[in-house]
């Protein structure tokens, strides 16, 4: 394992110094998924939950929780974020809601951060909006897909 950025030679928590790092094109997806009941996706599917568009206000919860994560996430550097994407898809299988979000910044540090942030908001909106109906669902399997850019290149998890 690399050593730890984020902690100092004395055990101290602080950010980074990325001050000297050059601007690169910077991407990274990440993915996690709802799983609900099969009458909880069919209710979202209809568009008839109560509290509205399940997937159109999950969408846009993801897009904005990732402009936020530098408020969230202490020791994050806020980046001018230059796309965010995020995709929710349904799937009959699970059954439930798969979330991937893509996030992209021309920066000194990456984005895995706003796109992690972006999914997890994703669901929990999805969660939140029909728990009312399912409180049986599952928020399952977030994690960092892809990542292209900066010092350490392109990176893909193994499936």
């Amino acid at each position: 394992m690399s050593e730890l950025t984020h902690i100092s030679s004395s055990g101290e928590a602080r950010m980074v110094d990325v001050s000297e790092k050059d601007v690169t094109s910077r991407t990274a997806i990440a993915e996690g998924h709802v799983v609900m009941l099969r009458e909880t996706l069919e209710l979202v599917k209809s568009g008839n939950a109560k509290k509205g568009d399940v997937l159109g206000t999950a969408r846009i919860a993801g897009i904005m929780a990732s402009k936020k994560t530098h408020e969230l996430i202490p020791m994050c550097h806020p980046l001018l974020i230059s796309k965010v994407q995020v995709d929710l898809d349904i799937d009959e299988a699970l059954p439930g809601i798969r979330v991937r979000a893509l996030c992209k910044v021309a920066g000194q540090t990456g984005v895995e951060m706003e796109a992690l942030t972006a999914v997890t908001v994703a669901c929990l909106t999805i969660y939140d909006m029909v728990k009312a109906v399912d409180r049986f669902m599952r928020i399952e399997g977030i994690g960092l897909v892809e990542k292209l850019g900066g010092k350490s290149g392109h990176w893909k998890r193994d499936e």
